[in-house]
């Protein structure tokens, strides 16, 4: 015991007398030293004793869509950490493949008696799919927060990041290394994200290149799917079509784009750059590391938690769009274009 107490202490930063407090429930520890204490417990695999261990305020659900792209696991982290914080027991629900849908899942959350769903990259991204089952859903008294992507047809509170803003910056940025043949890469027609996106990216090359939007559109925006495949499918249209730069609308697709450039014997950023979006964690460290737009994350999983509890407090949110920057993040998948490059 006396070695468990050390370790604990080393890891909090505290004593092994006020480790001995916090175990045995004794006052006189300050809140912030008593958490320390239970997170170096949860760090170091040790078992919190019965009276320390939190009763659940509720049932959260999280529906997101697959996993396998990082991002959506990173984003549920960030929410799960925090319903977690709050007392609340979150409950992941993942849509995949022939599985499950999301109206499926919901009812059964429902049935399980939820305290409120958050909904990421959902049913109300699609434009084409029926917003009924939201009000439906408020009918049944169940409050929801629902992240990427915008419908004024729900009364709810959303969640975004500034999409036309994100390809602002990505274009931006290719432009000031001299590109002005750039493509951008981003799945189906019918999602909100997807059509912000073109827009912004469409509006950029307007101003900063001169260019008319409908030759944009027709000639330089190539739709796909949001995985590694659709991304090598898309850059090979793009560079078919004389690009020396791609924008993809997500990582796992920038990293098809590269596999594209290089299966055709050309370098990434010698000869085209490569632009992401997301930075999902571990992109940084890709060959060569990936210059991407980071989606905000943390701060999109916090407001959606604790837009959330107030809703489920009895302080409803407004039902309104509350819109995150993006952030531009340098690396070494794009140059100056070869064009404009001084000859040796």
């Amino acid at each position: 015991m006396t070695a468990r107490l050390a370790d604990i202490a080393a890891q909090a930063g505290v004593s092994e007398a006020t480790v001995s407090r916090v175990l045995n429930g004794k006052p006189g520890v300050a809140a912030a030293t008593r958490q320390s204490v239970l997170a170096a417990l949860d760090v170091l695999g040790y078992e919190r004793p019965v009276r320390l261990r939190r009763h659940s305020a509720g049932l959260v659900g999280l529906i997101t869509p697959e996993l396998e792209n990082p991002i959506f696991p990173a984003l549920a982290q960030v929410v799960v950490q925090a319903l977690t914080r709050q007392g609340y027991t979150p409950v992941l629900a993942t849509q995949t493949p022939g599985g499950s849908t999301e109206d499926e899942l919901t009812e059964m959350l429902v049935d399980r008696g939820v305290s409120g769903i958050i909904y990421v990259s959902g049913l109300h991204a699609d434009t084409t799919a029926d917003t009924g089952r939201y009000e439906r859903l408020r009918g049944q008294g169940v409050p929801f927060v629902l992240v990427d992507g915008f419908s004024p047809a729900v009364a709810a509170p959303f969640i975004s990041p500034d999409d036309r803003a994100a390809a602002r910056l990505a274009v931006t940025h290719l432009v000031s290394l001299g590109h002005t043949r750039i493509g951008l890469a981003l799945g189906p027609q019918r999602f909100v994200p997807v059509q912000r996106k073109i827009e912004g990216f469409v509006r950029a090359a307007q101003e900063l290149l001169a260019l008319d939007p409908r030759e944009v559109e027709r000639d330089l925006v190539q739709h796909s799917l949001y995985t590694l495949e659709g991304g090598q499918a898309a850059a090979a249209a793009l560079l078919d079509r004389g690009c020396t730069a791609v924008i993809c609308a997500s990582d796992m697709m920038a990293l098809g784009a590269v596999r594209t450039v290089r299966e055709r014997g050309l370098d990434v950023p010698g000869d085209v750059s490569v632009v992401g979006f997301d930075d999902s964690p571990l992109i940084a460290f890709t060959d060569p590391p990936l210059t991407t737009i980071r989606k905000p994350v943390h701060a999109m999983g916090q407001a959606a938690v604790h837009t959330l509890l107030e809703e489920v407090g009895g302080t409803p949110a407004p039902h309104s769009e509350f819109v995150f920057m993006p952030e531009l993040v340098v690396r070494g998948s794009t140059a100056s274009s070869p064009g404009t490059r001084p000859r040796p």
